[in-house]
């Protein structure tokens, strides 16, 4: 029972890192969107008060406003097709049409049971009603919950379901109809259940944000700590989830419109002129974890490598800076180490915790995701005023100082075995994985960034070959795999396919190949379609 709990969560985590991905897109150019219709920026350049520069301006924030305000829509379509082990564009779009579903056979039931709140009795509309509006349609208020939820049980239904076959005369009936069939069924339920089930867990959301709350400072902590605890297990997703995107993370009322979760209302107050960030930005903030520790770990790792293994450790280290620095992206240079000396991935994620805190403390609402880039752009459209920028640099190079001395002391004292002092043939390896990374950032060619197809075809047998693989999905950094018989992996075989690590959990595969992890899921996917 443990391990179906663990496997399902495991499954859920992988899924709904997929609709996220996109967010980082959206992020960036909302940030130009707010570039052009910021009246201190305007007003700097008169030019951008022109028509034309105020219509795209408006058009790039509106229309990804949008986005994000609907997102609950996002994350029912994404897990559905995520979750889905084939025909995931079938299984996304009964995950559409299933939320659909749900929404009006809610607004259907609270209105005949006379629950519907008429927004026009009240100022403020139906701000504190626990209801709210989709798609122009006016249902309970289940910030994101409710589209992960049909979304969720989308895929479980599309998977068991989606190979069915009926007679003739029901044949209509058969293939990816007969789970979309199901779903109909189980969104009308849904809708109306919910108007039952719903308002007590609202009350439990409501005490949960409240607790947190007034926990302050140590809830950060907590939630800083396991965000960088749990990636070893790939489960960090179902930390920040709840903050970022319901209730759990904060509301904030715009109107007759309340936004929840932390990541909308930062969208939502970055565009609020003379406005300063609510405390909720700070669970946006877990980022900063992500850029300045790891320049002050890599540096430890080089100082303290074995003096014939520096410049081999330069070698691996290197290019896995220059990817934290570029894209917060860390999981390469964590599994250097989180397995071959525990110890500092636990003091890591303490101090994780502790940068949230401080963040908050000194008020920092700076943006600190995306890498570098990313981050001085942002915060420079914004302002130092609304961000306190200099002072987030200030206080990642004192972070980077922190790690660099106490990462030293302790590799020494304990005689860690991080990289550059291990075995001669394991530094080996990371070298051959930390050119990799190096590849991967510093290269513009797909030949450079891609598997040949010997290597794809390889990573496939070494998986069990096609008829062992169940599921393939890839998150941020990951490619994971679940597999029918997890005897027949042969990790020599998937170490043809240059990569920085594998996890293996039972049926459960995870290989770590950094930011072309996507490209390499294709030539996978295209190469299992020709076998």
């Amino acid at each position: 029972m443990k391990d179906k709990i663990k496997g399902a969560l495991e499954v859920f985590s992988k899924s709904i890192v997929q609709p996220l991905m996109y967010l980082s897109v959206a992020g960036i150019l909302l940030i130009i969107g707010i570039l052009l219709t910021n009246s201190t920026i305007t007003g700097m350049l008169p030019f951008l008060q022109s028509g034309p520069f105020q219509l795209i301006g408006k058009i790039i924030y509106d229309s990804l406003m949008f986005l994000v305000n609907n997102l609950s829509i996002i994350f029912c379509v994404g897990i559905a097709g995520a979750m889905a082990k084939k025909n995931k564009g079938h299984a996304a779009l009964i995950g559409l049409m299933s939320f659909f579903l749900f929404l009006e056979a809610n607004n259907i039931t609270l209105s005949l049971t006379g629950a519907l709140v008429d927004a026009g009795e009240s100022m403020l509309g139906l701000t504190g009603t626990g209801q709210s509006t989709i798609m122009g349609i006016q249902v309970l208020d289940t910030d994101v919950f409710a589209g992960i939820i049909v979304g969720s049980i989308t895929g479980v239904v599309f998977n068991r379901f989606q190979d069915k076959q009926f007679p003739i005369a029901l044949s209509m009936f058969s293939g990816v109809r007969f789970p979309f069939l199901i779903m109909i069924l189980i969104s009308w339920v849904l809708g109306w259940g919910f108007c039952y089930i719903w308002p007590p867990i609202q009350g439990a959301i409501g005490a949960l944000a409240g607790l947190i709350q007034e926990s302050g400072n140590i809830g950060l902590f907590i939630y800083g700590l396991l965000n960088k605890l749990l990636v070893p297990t790939g489960l960090h997703h179902l930390i920040y989830t709840p903050f970022q995107f319901s209730d759990v993370g904060g509301t904030l009322t715009l109107g007759d419109t309340v936004v929840a979760g932390a990541y909308p209302i930062r969208v939502a107050e970055m565009a609020m002129e003379g406005m300063p960030f609510s405390d909720s930005t700070y669970f946006n903030s877990y980022t900063f974890n992500n850029l300045f520790p790891y320049l002050g770990i890599g540096l430890a790792f080089i100082v303290t490598a074995y003096p014939k293994n520096k410049e081999k450790t330069k070698a691996v280290i290197i290019p896995l800076i220059i990817t934290a620095i570029l894209s917060c992206i860390t999981e390469p240079m964590d599994f250097l180490f989180v397995f071959a000396a525990p110890v500092l991935f636990v003091i890591h994620s303490i101090l994780s915790g502790i940068s949230l805190v401080l963040l908050k403390v000194l008020s920092i609402p700076a943006s600190t995701s995306g890498g570098i880039i990313n981050i001085v752009v942002s915060n420079l459209v914004l302002g130092v005023e609304k961000t306190n920028w200099p002072m987030m640099f200030v206080l990642g190079v004192i972070v980077a100082v922190v790690y660099f001395l106490l990462f030293t002391f302790l590799i020494k004292k304990l005689n860690l075995h991080t990289p550059g002092r291990e075995k001669d043939s394991e530094l080996v390896a990371a070298e051959a994985e930390g050119e990799t990374v190096a590849q991967q950032v510093t290269s513009q060619g797909a030949d450079a960034t891609s598997g040949s197809d010997a290597a794809v075809v390889d990573l496939i047998r070494g998986l069990g070959g096609k008829d062992n693989i169940e599921s393939l999905e890839n998150c941020f950094t990951r490619l994971r795999v679940n597999v029918k018989d997890e005897s027949l992996v042969n990790e020599d075989l998937i170490n043809h396919m240059k990569n920085s690590g594998i996890m293996r959990k039972g049926k459960d595969i995870q290989i770590i190949l950094g930011m072309q992890v996507a490209q390499v899921r294709g030539q996978v996917e295209e190469a299992l379609e020709k076998m």
